[in-house]
């Protein structure tokens, strides 16, 4: 039975999804974009049981703006880099420009989808207004429909995601949306407006410095021993975290311009996946990257090469209870990953244990730390040094936990969420997010660096396959 307070309290709260301001890390992202190849935007692909009206989806898309107005905002920077750029009311927010409908020309099959998909990803959305973008396809086999959102990496991590479509969606094909949403209290801001908020933010961060260090200073007065033993621990933890790992030394892995995404998707039973990492004391993360370097072994096999372990990026959420919802909220890892591990089973293994190590590293959030002070520099020099850091890593993956019960959206089933993240940097962006019960793994990759993805694909397939296997 639906707890129809639970589900109209969840929305009401999403009047407050998205602070007023980019935190940091939003702000580093928004300034260092240069799409394609540096792009911090990536597509959600959303598969519909059903086709809806064209009605209902404008429809579900006015209703869903009122609940949360953060998609009727753009972002304004400061006129000088003093601070964050900020949110504000788009005063021209024009529904129809941010979303279209398309029909297949073909049969209408999953490849298709994501051949436009890829196609639409690396298309620049218009920074002027509220980083989004949106298509609703008909025409899929079966029937079915599928909804596409393009959408700037500032407007939310997976976790963020999962905020929103667990809210936002319906438990019911007919549920009623009655009552108006709570009018948002967002005021307009102006560059001038951001200007100003910057510079008493950068006031701010000077007092929580001093704070700061006088808290330290306390500490050390008290106990001066493990104060030194914790700061020494820090600083020795600086070069391992913020030294990029050897590079990959297969010739099919060469860097590429990043300029041609190209998508393919994988799925599998979650229970399944988690039966396959129990098996060897992993976790389903743990298993899911392992399962994208076999693919990655496998791929070397077919074409004659040798692969060793690869670069990874992993993002580590920092997210707590009490965090405001929307935005990101975590820190990159970058680690050497075993795929030269040919043992699916001793590569979960490593895997865990390198994963672990990383996780304990006292310094693991120093990018948090000095990301406000970036963002203080100026953007053409920041985006080159983040692009240098990226450039790193062969491989980013990510996976978070989606909604896990059923949904509906303009009145038919929410059936499969695929995200495809971009490539700031790296060749493959593999990224799994749970619904319903099913990993949807979303890929996506430099088609300059992966020319022949039809075998990728089925390589790819065949070392999810293998991981599998261990659970059976």
């Amino acid at each position: 039975m639906l707890d129809e307070n639970e589900i109209a309290q969840g929305r009401a709260e999403l009047i407050h999804w998205g602070e007023p301001e980019l935190n940091p890390l939003d702000a580093l992202m928004w300034r260092t974009e240069r799409p394609p190849a540096d792009s911090w935007t990536g597509v959600v692909v959303i598969v519909l049981s059903e086709t809806p009206t064209w009605e209902r989806i404008k429809s579900a898309h006015r209703w869903g703006i009122k609940l949360a107005p953060r998609f009727a905002e753009r972002v304004v920077e400061p006129l000088v880099p003093t601070g964050p750029p900020m949110w504000t009311t788009d005063e021209n927010f024009d529904l129809d420009y941010h979303l279209r409908r398309v029909r297949l020309p073909g049969e209408g099959t999953m490849a298709e989808l994501l051949e436009y998909a890829q196609g639409l990803a690396v298309t620049p959305l218009d920074r002027s207004r509220p980083p989004w973008s949106a298509v609703f396809v008909e025409g899929l086999e079966g029937g079915r429909a599928a909804y596409l959102l393009q959408a700037h990496h500032v407007l939310m991590d997976g976790a963020a995601a999962t905020q929103l479509f667990s809210r936002i969606l319906d438990r019911e094909p007919d549920q009623e949306h009655s009552g108006a949403p709570t009018e948002a209290d967002r005021p307009q801001v102006s560059r001038r407006d951001a200007t100003g908020r910057g510079l008493r933010w950068q006031a701010e961060a000077v007092g929580g410095l001093l704070r700061g260090g006088a808290k330290v200073l306390s500490q050390a007065a008290a106990d001066p021993v493990g104060t030194l033993k914790g700061a020494g621990a820090y600083l020795s933890s600086v070069p391992r975290v913020a030294t990029p790992p050897p590079p990959a030394a297969s010739e099919l892995l060469v860097p590429g311009p990043r300029t041609k995404w190209r998508f393919g998707s994988l799925e599998c039973d979650l229970t399944d996946l988690k039966k396959a990492a129990k098996s060897v004391d992993g976790t389903v993360n743990d298993a899911f990257v392992s399962a994208i370097l076999g693919g990655l072994r496998i791929y070397h096999d077919r074409h004659g090469a040798t692969l060793g372990d690869v670069p990874i990026s992993m993002p580590v959420s920092m997210r707590r209870d009490d965090d405001p919802m929307g935005g990101n909220r975590f820190t990159g890892a970058f680690f050497s990953a075993p795929s030269g591990i040919a043992d699916p089973a001793e590569r979960i293994q490593a895997m865990h244990e390198r994963v672990l190590a990383v996780r304990q590293e006292p310094a693991l959030d120093i990018m948090n730390k000095v990301t406000p002070l970036m963002n203080l520099a100026p953007s053409p020099l920041v985006a080159a040094a983040i692009s240098g850091l990226n450039a790193g890593a062969t491989l980013t993956t990510s996976s978070w936990q989606g909604v896990p019960f059923r949904t509906y959206w303009a009145g038919v089933p929410f059936e499969r969420m695929f995200v495809f993240g971009p490539l700031p940097g790296t060749s493959m962006c593999a990224a799994l997010c749970t619904h319903e019960g099913v990993c949807c793994i979303g890929v996506n990759v430099d088609g300059d660096v992966f020319s022949d993805t039809e075998v990728l694909w089925e390589c790819l397939q065949a070392g999810l396959d293998e991981v599998l296997a261990l659970g059976r």
